[in-house]
């Protein structure tokens, strides 16, 4: 049966010669994979630029209960970022939330709003002007709540380590906030903050492991 859904592109692999099965959190349907054909070409007509990571979509797809992998039957780009790709602070944050998701979003589960909150959280980011260096704290927190584990208060993120007093005030206006936080944040506590933050992911999402991006976004953000 075929259905109208918007979704958000996590990641793709190549298929064959010239295919790709890719993975798209869907509005209606949760985590998806779906087997495009013929899109790895040299064609104009080639499509692949709209099944790379965070690409966010229109679709309308094939749709069965317990198959496997399913067909995508029209796709168009919902919305064309205009600076998420230039702007290597955003490109920064964009690549570590990409990281996030894919290691926190396993099921097909948390479906509608989870998807527009994902896509809502990538046009803002995209749109925004300056003040983009906390948008990743602001981030977790929200998507911990959509995933069923966010945080109360500093001690449930802190688990009882003593941290800086102005710290852990930073921290407590970002649990508090309801926006996308702007306030200035010093470097070595937006660090010290989002190493705190995966802490508290790692203890609530199995196989979570090391977030290899985190690295790059300490460094292009202090």
């Amino acid at each position: 049966m075929l259905h109208k859904t918007k979704g958000v592109v996590f990641r793709f692999t190549k298929y064959g010669d010239t295919s790709i099965i890719v993975t798209i959190f869907t509005e209606l349907f949760g985590l998806q994979s779906y087997i495009v054909n013929g899109v790895r070409s040299n064609s104009p007509r080639s499509k692949m630029a709209l099944y790379q990571p965070l690409t966010l979509l229109d679709l309308v797809v094939y749709h069965r209960e317990n198959a496997g992998i399913m067909r995508i039957k029209e796709v168009r780009c919902l919305y064309a970022f205009q600076s998420l790709n230039k702007d290597v602070r955003k490109s920064s944050i964009a690549m570590f939330m990409n990281e996030i998701i894919n290691k926190c979003i396993k099921e097909e589960s948390h479906t509608s709003e989870l998807c527009e909150f994902l896509i809502r959280s990538f046009i803002s980011l995209d749109q925004m002007g300056e003040r983009v260096e906390n948008f990743h704290l602001t981030f977790l927190i929200q998507l911990s709540r959509y995933l069923g584990f966010g945080p109360q208060n500093t001690n449930e993120v802190l688990g009882g380590r003593l941290v800086d007093v102005h710290e852990e005030l930073v921290l407590k206006e970002l649990l508090d906030s309801d926006a996308f936080f702007s306030n200035p944040i010093a470097s070595s506590s937006r660090k010290n903050i989002l190493d705190a933050l995966i802490r508290f992911y790692s203890s609530h999402i199995d196989g979570f492991g090391d977030a290899r991006s985190v690295q790059v976004l300490h460094e292009i953000l202090s």
